[in-house]
């Protein structure tokens, strides 16, 4: 009869079968006494000089970092004596994680049906590096014809074969996964509960993961293995190495595997070290407005952390240039978002039992009723950060899982008030600085929300501002104050709107008179009046082009006949995003691009994407620039308003008289390596979008974002990010 070699041990059982030892955990190898009893078991076998032995792990049902690297360790042990160490009964979460981790190269298995190979096969692959679609062609996924189809519209388009195929429908997402690693040789994981080492996830900020689209799995022996959808982003995997002082080894898994993972994972961390550390010294809250009374947060951070949580979300935004911040509620998550450069990039997820403690933290801030969450609140807060103080515009809003928060920041600092620094080409800001010079008249400002008519408009009034003009506006709400100028807020709530002011400010003996914005009809009277009657009107209307401006102001009661005596002027305008100085990547036009856009004078023009970096968190844009299209009246449309003019006819007009539009001003911009054509149309039109059947992936968060999506054009070396549609996520 067989006797233990050994005393059983805790959580072990070790039996000794003939010139074997078999090692029976009695649970899952992921605690530190788990671990520490198996590896006292297998120096108790070698101190019995018995090195050959079998772990059967029938009752292991999941394992970490440690657990592999104690497997590994006891291998190293019996191979330097002669033995060996195999596994047996292992589950397929088990080989799945042994075949990423290199552990079934290293360790055999006993049983006979065990393979690594758990993809879809074809046959026989050359171990020379293939293309893609043979790869698929071989694994019978696609066919010829598919292939070729695929090869036109990768030449068209320029998107990544396997983006295509999978857009197309032809291969699942998996399969063009397996595919992938057959070609690049990396392992595949199915994320999923026991699929990844918990303690691994937290090694890399999850800040930093959210931008790069990363979840770190195992750590082992200093390889830190990351699950992502990018594999051939190497500075991103420079990036992990850098800041985690690991080597860092891809996995291929699937993107939104890895986006759920790594919210889950975030929200479990509201109370990080390096988010309350991201609140400097100098960061202030003005309690009541006054500047001789402050506030300092390290009075008060010991007492309560969800205000240093609070004071960092907002210092954080303020660094990284954000114009809004998004406190959203859900039914498990409490989000933060903040808008850079017009996109909204997600910064944080919290615990859903913070939301309520962060919005009255808010509330107390903007001097607002904390106890009253039925009714929609507006107040102000106003901080000093960075030796300057920033004004935030508070908004509540209630909803189905509470009060959404939002705050317009309106720092100083980032104004742009001199007309010179708003972009305009040479052409534009020669006629928009002449409109300005007018003695009276109307000039509009138009756009959607978010294009920037009300920066236009202060630094045209700082243009004009002097001692010796009176100079009123009417705001909702006075967002910059500047010198000199009689700036006023409307109060709809005591019925003071901007038709009621704007007929008081005519009795203030203005020059200049700044409407925030036409809303109404009796707005739009008043004010084309005023500029009949002397005084030179500066206001914003919301119409997509100059042209519509006209149209609009007929359309809400204005007489023909005052509108073509007032009208001097209307200023169009988008924001668009700018190519990243740091990452700036230059190509040739394509054909298709060069005749759709008739850039037929001679030369083949080139065109400009960011590559992605750390400057620009990996969006491959970095600011904003503006594109505008102006309209001067002269007679001739002064006589075409009088007649009361469709759009067409409008249209026609600008067309006669060679007025550029929007298009054409971003066109102008594509072509001097300044923004794209992606960005372009997504400011102006969505026509060329539609043309490729792609969307734009909206980028993450600060810090921030994640990566849009990649193909791989090859220039030195370095793969170049491109806007590709959020549901795929292969390279």
């Amino acid at each position: 009869m067989n006797a233990p070699i050994a005393a059983k041990l805790p959580d072990i059982v070790s039996t000794n079968v003939g010139a074997l030892v078999r090692l029976r955990p009695r649970d899952s190898l992921n605690s530190q006494a788990l671990v520490d009893a198996f590896m006292s078991s297998v120096k108790a076998s070698v101190d019995a000089r018995q090195v050959k032995i079998t772990l059967d792990l029938s009752a292991v049902q999941l394992i970490n970092s440690m657990g592999l690297e104690a497997l590994l360790d006891a291998q190293d042990m019996l191979l330097r004596l002669g033995g060996w160490l195999k596994y047996s009964n292992a589950s397929v979460l088990l080989l799945e994680i042994f075949d990423v981790c290199g552990i079934t190269g290293y360790i055999k298995s006993v049983d006979a049906s065990t393979g690594t190979d758990r993809g879809r096969s074809g046959g026989a692959i050359d171990q020379a590096r293939q293309r893609l679609g043979d790869i698929l062609l071989d694994m019978s996924l696609i066919s010829n014809e598919q292939i070729v189809e695929a090869t036109r519209l990768q030449e068209q388009t320029g998107m990544r074969i396997g983006h295509i195929i999978v857009d197309k429908g032809w291969v699942s997402e998996q399969d063009l996964l397996f595919a992938l690693s057959r070609q690049l040789s990396i392992p595949v994981i199915r994320l999923r509960p026991g699929a990844y080492d918990p303690d691994t996830s937290s090694l890399l900020d999850q800040t930093v993961a959210k931008r790069l689209g990363v979840f770190p799995i195992f750590c082992i022996r200093g390889v830190l293995y990351i699950a992502t959808a990018t594999p051939q982003a190497v500075p991103s995997l420079t990036e992990i190495e850098e800041r985690t002082g690991f080597s860092a080894k891809p996995v291929l898994a699937q993107r939104d595997e890895i986006l759920r993972l790594t919210e889950q994972n975030a929200g479990s961390s509201d109370y990080s070290p390096d988010m309350i550390a991201d609140v400097d010294e100098d960061f202030e809250h003005i309690e009541n407005l006054l500047p001789e009374d402050y506030s300092a947060i390290d009075d008060v951070a010991a007492g309560s952390p969800v205000v240093n949580l609070v004071n960092s979300i907002i210092q954080r935004s303020i660094r990284d240039g954000a114009s809004d911040i998004h406190i959203e509620p859900s039914r498990i998550h409490s989000r933060v978002r903040y808008r850079i450069d017009g996109v909204l990039y997600e910064y944080k997820t919290l615990r859903m039992e913070l939301h309520p403690s962060i919005v009255s933290r808010l509330k107390v801030m903007a001097n607002l009723d904390i106890a009253e969450r039925r009714l929609p609140q507006d107040g102000r807060i106003q901080v000093q950060t960075q030796g300057r103080s920033v004004d935030l515009r508070f908004s509540s809003l209630p909803g189905m899982y509470g009060e959404k928060v939002v705050l317009r920041i309106l720092d100083q600092r980032n104004a742009i008030l001199d007309v010179d620094k708003l972009g305009m080409t040479a052409p534009n800001l020669d006629c928009f600085k002449g409109l300005l010079k007018r003695s009276h008249g109307l000039v509009l400002v138009t756009g959607p929300t978010g294009s920037g008519k009300t920066t236009s408009l202060y630094a045209a009034l700082n243009h004009l501002n002097s001692v010796e003009k009176n100079i009123v506006t009417i705001e909702d709400p006075v967002e910059y104050q500047l010198d000199i100028i009689n700036q006023n807020q409307v109060r709809p709530a005591i019925g003071l709107g901007f038709a009621k002011i704007l007929k008081h400010v005519l009795r203030q003996d203005p020059d200049i008179i700044m409407v925030g914005e036409i809303r109404e009809r009796e707005t739009a009277q008043i004010a084309v009046q005023a500029a009949l009657t002397g005084h030179l009107v500066l206001s914003t209307l919301h119409t997509n082009d100059s042209a519509g401006a006209v149209t609009r102001l007929i359309d809400m009661g204005v007489e023909p006949y005052l509108l073509s005596s007032a009208l001097v002027g209307v200023v169009a305008q988008r924001l668009v995003r700018e190519i990243c100085p740091s990452c700036k990547v230059t190509t040739l036009a394509p054909l298709n691009i060069v005749e759709r856009y008739s850039w037929d004078d001679g030369a083949t023009p080139q065109l400009a994407k960011g590559s992605g970096c750390r400057e620009c968190y990996d969006s491959g844009y970095r600011g904003r620039l503006s594109i505008h299209e102006v309209l001067e009246a002269d007679e001739e449309l002064q006589k075409l308003v009088l007649s009361g003019p469709s759009r067409d006819g409008l249209t026609a007009y600008m067309k006669k008289r060679g007025i550029r539009g929007l298009l054409d001003d971003g066109m102008d911009r594509v072509r001097s390596l300044h923004t794209t054509i992606e960005e372009v149309n997504r400011a102006v039109s969505i026509e060329w979008l539609s043309m490729f059947a792609t969307t734009e992936r909206q980028p993450r968060v600060p810090s921030r974002a994640l990566c849009p999506g990649h193909y791989s054009v090859q220039k030195s070396q370095r793969p170049i990010v491109c806007s590709l549609p959020s549901n795929l996520s292969f390279c």
